[in-house]
């Protein structure tokens, strides 16, 4: 019997301090959809953009994992992204009204325990996974790094770390089934060295660092003079280090804590992947840029196996909607820079254009004359003009207005297109139309593989 999809009952707050900003955060999580998956909002700016979890918008990894996208941007989402997958969660909308989220104790079980307050509700459709074939595999040897994926029926991890330090040797932690995340992984907290965190509160880069939500491990002896310092930057009234190396006397939860809260790390970054997977994962001394590329590898073959079972098929003998004498009559552009030859598709959501590129095209003379290449930045012309096209069947009379393009993000040239290709070109409307605002995702093909893809903004003006 097929696993549904999850989401919480009822909406449920939590309120913390950024472990870097040192900001006052409320952090809410709201029920969502189906097929909605993990996304942030910033209530303190537009509440319009919806930040996607996703691992092609990881943007910083130096201090916790950051994400951004439409210029919103979030920080420190690893531990809020693991106590979703750790609950096999997959549809919640996350409420923040400052950057970060909050530190809390410095582990997942505070959000974890909100979460189950509010109560979990199984939804209509299917969980989809993710079943690897292969192993895959992230290495770099210099900081002997790696993490492999092996194909498994279930999801199971396996973290082992060395510091090469005396006060925290070598350790390993477990999780043979995520049904054990809240009890054996989601309270281990995270971790430092004292000389890591003396730099980082003389260079203010942990304004909410405390001793209460971190495990700050001393690997040399510590005079008074330092323990009195440390008590100012902490402001607390006493700061003091245990035999075994331990800032403050804190105990430690299990004995193999540092080693397990990496766990949670990988299950967190991992949760960018955007589905869960069934795949054993060994990770050898982990941390989140290794998560995070080693995601992105994942992640790279799903969309190859979706897109070899997701590409669309067109009848280029049916009718345009435009062909080339209707579209000159929407578009300004003229030959040797109108680069669309039909437009096979329209809905209120989409468009489908085409394009015969053919020797005799005028860039070939003096673009790589003896190997001729379509330029990149060409294709990317023909996908806003087919996007012109679009914005312009938004408006009673197209005829007076000028579509203008604002912005291209996200591009990616995947194989070079040639004289003899047709390109097909697919622009489906990302969100709503607002004040002459189209928001449009491009991909282009070539028979069964798709060679571009971008993101374009435009704004429909009158002439």
């Amino acid at each position: 019997m097929a696993e549904k999809q999850k989401t919480i009952k009822s909406p449920v707050s939590v309120a913390g301090t950024g472990l870097h900003t040192g900001n006052e955060v409320i952090l809410s999580f709201l029920p969502a959809p189906e097929n909605h998956g993990y996304k942030f909002r910033r209530t303190d700016l537009n509440p319009d953009v919806l930040v996607p979890a996703d691992v092609d918008h990881v943007i910083d990894t130096s201090r916790g994992t950051s994400i951004e996208f439409q210029g919103v941007r979030i920080d420190t989402i690893e531990h809020v992204l693991a106590a979703l997958a750790g609950l096999e969660i997959d549809n919640v909308l996350v409420e923040m009204n400052q950057s970060e989220t909050p530190i809390l104790d410095g582990s997942s079980r505070i959000f974890v325990e909100k979460l189950l307050e509010a109560g979990l509700v199984e939804q209509n459709a299917d969980r989809v996974f993710f079943e690897l074939k292969s192993n895959v595999t992230y290495t770099n040897a210099e900081k002997k790094i790696e993490l492999i994926a092996i194909p498994s029926n279930d999801f199971r991890v396996s973290v082992m770390i060395d510091f090469d330090v005396r006060v925290l040797p070598p350790q390993s932690a477990v999780l043979n089934k995520i049904s054990s995340f809240k009890d054996e992984i989601a309270p281990c907290r995270t971790f430092v060295f004292l000389h890591e965190l003396e730099y980082l509160l003389n260079n203010n880069l942990i304004k909410g660092g405390d001793v209460n939500n971190a495990i700050i491990f001393v690997n040399r002896a510590v005079t008074q003079k330092e323990l009195d310092h440390l008590t100012g930057l902490f402001n607390k009234p006493r700061v003091e280090v245990r035999n075994e190396g331990i800032l403050n006397n804190l105990e430690l939860k299990f004995s193999n804590e540092p080693a397990r809260h990496k766990l949670l790390d990988v299950i967190g970054d991992l949760a960018l992947i955007g589905m869960p997977i069934k795949a054993q994962i060994i990770a050898t001394r982990p941390g989140h840029y290794s998560n995070v590329q080693f995601a992105k590898q994942i992640k790279k073959l799903i969309k190859h196996k979706s897109t070899k079972e997701e590409i669309p098929v067109f009848d280029l003998n049916k009718p345009p909607v435009y062909d080339i004498m209707q579209i000159q009559k929407l578009l300004p552009h003229r030959p040797p820079f109108l680069l669309i030859d039909r437009i096979l598709e329209m809905s209120d959501k989409h468009v489908v254009g085409l394009k015969n590129v053919t020797m005799n095209e005028a860039f070939f003379v003096g673009h790589f004359p003896n190997e001729p290449i379509m330029p990149g930045v060409l294709q990317i012309e023909a996908m806003a003009q087919t996007g012109g096209i679009f914005a312009l069947s938004q408006v009673p009379d197209p005829h007076n207005y000028f579509t203008y393009f604002l912005k291209v993000e996200n591009v990616r040239f995947r194989h070079k297109v040639v004289p003899g290709d047709t390109l097909i070109f697919v622009n489906e409307l990302i969100g709503s139309i607002r004040r002459g605002l189209i928001h449009m995702h491009g991909t282009v093909y070539v028979g069964q593989k798709i060679v571009t893809e971008g993101d374009l903004l435009a704004q429909v003006q009158k002439k």
